[in-house]
């Protein structure tokens, strides 16, 4: 104990003497350092236009896509169409009854009584006999009768005082005499006024 309250004495004045001089040391405030503001600005307007002009883009090319959409299904309701018409050309074509009169025409006749031959054997079954213009069935069925109610008879209207009946064989009515316009003299010299 005797050994450490020396030891204690003699670093007594170098503490003090340290604290002394740390109390003449004053702290000195700290520069606040920013940081500049056009860096961050910078940043965050370049974000901004590209965002914007990404969004512009995209909407672009979806109104692009949206076009090419409209004129493909023009396009493919045209082929309908058009697959529609070539469609019922080929029915038309394949008609038998149209089939029928173009053979008809090019001479072709359809036989009465037809006879069937056996290429194994040889065989004719039936009776045959050539075909005539003479003996040819009627193709198409026969036009319908134009019914009565359709063909009435003519009406005649008889005039009255012997006027000249018009083209459509109807007379005016009046006479023969025409009636003068508002203004006008008639044949008589009377003038025609507005009741």
């Amino acid at each position: 104990m005797s050994s450490t309250a020396p030891q204690l004495r003699s670093r007594l004045p170098r503490l003090a003497e340290a604290a002394v001089e740390r109390a003449r040391l004053t702290v000195v405030p700290r520069r606040r350092t920013r940081a500049p503001r056009i860096p961050f600005v910078t940043l965050v307007s370049l974000l901004l236009l590209g965002g914007v002009i990404g969004l512009l883009l995209f909407n672009t090319s979806m109104q692009q896509a949206s076009f090419a959409a409209t004129a493909l299904e023009e396009q493919a309701t045209n082929l309908s169409a058009r697959e529609q018409t070539l469609q019922m050309e080929l029915e038309r074509l394949r008609d038998p009854q149209r089939v029928a009169e173009a053979a008809k025409r090019q001479g072709l006749v359809i036989p009465l009584a037809p006879a069937f031959l056996d290429l194994g054997t040889g065989k004719v079954t039936g009776s045959p006999a050539p075909a005539t213009a003479e003996g040819d069935t009627r193709i198409s069925a026969p036009p319908p009768a134009r019914p009565p109610e359709l063909d009435p008879d003519p009406i005649r209207l008889k005039t009255r005082g012997g006027s000249a009946p018009t083209l459509d064989g109807v007379g005016t009515g009046d006479g023969g005499h025409v009636k003068p316009k508002w203004g006008q003299r008639d044949r008589g010299g009377n003038h025609q006024q507005p009741r």
